[in-house]
């Protein structure tokens, strides 16, 4: 059985041969190879994005704080631009997986993944973040569509993703001690738009909080979001921990965030 690897030398490049050899594509190779090493994939082409320069970086650019999809979580975490606009994603960047992750993880690929309990989708869409791709940029509100699916068309790449500055904002995490994925995730800003909550980990992908939203809107506090009652129906249940439990999670989660947020 023969196998295409193509390491691309531009994004034009990328789309090209990913059009043509009909091939996966990989940025960091975290999700992708843990999955053909499962047998979950087995892709007969890939095409990598790893030498491309124009896909790294970070920015401040009027009011957003702009990171390419290439950006490994680690640069993200260490990133003074970061640190000082937006030091929640800093946080959460600095707390995903472990060392080698963070040193390979990209935010690319974590977003067109969108495993239902990766960090930095809660932050995507808690930020109210555009996903720009080789084609057309996406709202947040509208990129994640379901378990492991985004609204990504065949072949589509995501270049860089721009996060607008939160005038408050944290991130809560209670990990699954042994992968460091969130079992529940919580990321709370306060925005020029209004409050936006998003969680992860509890549900088939992320999801907005609206009704810790409209209560935090009337009154941002502990203790506001720590009251709101979150059902069961519809999030997951696991070894890890049941619908229920992750239903009680959500809003002390929320709360904590709210409290670390000032």
């Amino acid at each position: 059985m023969s196998f295409n690897y193509t390491q691309a030398a531009t994004l034009a490049d990328a789309a090209r041969a990913a059009a043509a050899l009909d091939a996966k594509i990989i940025a960091g190779g975290q999700s992708l190879l843990g999955a053909i090493k499962l047998g979950l994939a087995a892709p007969a082409s890939l095409v990598d994005l790893s030498a491309l320069a124009d896909l790294k970086g970070i920015r401040v650019d009027n009011g957003r704080v702009v990171i390419g999809a290439m950006s490994t979580h680690a640069t993200v975490a260490a990133s003074k631009e970061v640190q000082q606009a937006i030091p929640a994603l800093a946080d959460l960047a600095g707390h995903i997986g472990d060392r080698q992750v963070r040193n390979r993880g990209t935010l690319g690929g974590s977003l067109a993944n969108n495993d239902p309990a990766a960090c930095y989708p809660a932050a995507v869409l808690a930020l109210g973040a555009t996903i720009h791709t080789d084609r057309r940029s996406i709202a947040a509100d509208d990129f994640f569509k379901g378990l492991y699916e985004t609204a990504l068309q065949e072949g589509e790449i995501i270049s860089s993703v721009s996060f607008p500055v939160p005038l408050k904002a944290a991130w809560q995490k209670f990990k699954q001690p042994a992968s460091r994925f969130s079992i529940v995730g919580v990321f709370v800003a306060k925005t020029a738009a209004g409050v936006r909550v998003a969680v992860t980990g509890a549900g088939p992908c992320v999801f907005r909080a609206s009704t810790i939203e409209a209560a935090l809107a009337s009154s941002w506090s502990e203790t506001s979001a720590k009251l709101v009652s979150i059902k069961p129906d519809g999030l997951n249940s696991d070894l890890h921990g049941s619908a229920a439990y992750r239903a009680a999670l959500i809003p002390v989660l929320a709360g904590r965030a709210v409290a670390a947020a000032g």
